[in-house]
């Protein structure tokens, strides 16, 4: 990956603006295929609280939220009860809304129950709606990248049957985004076709 870029080499993707830490995200993260459970189960989180905030608000929390949340281990944000949300709400570090944090815990417990119908459920449950491969979108220009998608309308859907919270079509949809369910890098972006080269670590 170029550590020195050039003005034009993320062609139309524009969203990350001149922050260095939206760019390195850009550079670095969104857009490569996840496959690990837990680490997919995190991001979803994170996207939830999101929910009418910018993604970048979250990012900058990002590290204060593993810190709040027990490193994202969901066995232990499972375990959360009042004494745990009170300590959440008077964490500035955080986005402190009852309703997500609570969301959180609910979709921790999700989590697990089905981990515990199959190993890496969770994961293979999210993949199947691309096939369990990324889908390669061929946008050039950001005006024709959807807010959702049949297949995140339809795994939003299949969410909440399973019990998890905050995690509408649109937030599904970011999800799928930022965790390379789809690559949806300009074109003309240099790590559109870099993340189309990123192979399933076995």
């Amino acid at each position: 990956m170029p550590r020195t870029l050039k003005i034009g080499d993320r062609g139309g993707c524009t969203w990350p603006g001149t922050d260095p830490l939206y760019l390195a995200y850009h550079d670095e993260e969104w857009g490569v295929p996840e496959y690990d459970g837990r680490a997919l189960w995190e991001k979803l989180i994170l996207d939830g609280f999101q929910a009418g905030l910018s993604w970048i608000t979250i990012l900058r929390k990002r590290a204060a939220f593993r810190a709040a949340f027990h490193g994202f281990e969901p066995e232990k944000v499972a375990a959360y009860g009042e004494k745990d949300i009170k300590r959440l709400l008077s964490d500035e570090g955080i986005v402190r809304h009852r309703g997500k944090i609570e969301g959180a815990i609910k979709n921790a417990r999700a989590y697990l129950v089905m981990e515990a119908e199959e190993s890496g459920s969770f994961a293979r449950l999210c993949w199947s709606f691309v096939d369990g491969k990324p889908q390669h979108n061929g946008f050039t220009s950001i005006k024709q990248v959807p807010a959702a998608t049949s297949a995140s309308e339809a795994l939003s859907k299949e969410l909440k049957k399973r019990g998890f919270t905050f995690c509408g079509p649109t937030i599904v949809y970011a999800w799928m985004q930022a965790c390379g369910l789809v690559n949806d890098h300009m074109t003309d972006c240099y790590r559109h076709a870099q993340v189309k080269t990123v192979k399933r670590r076995r």
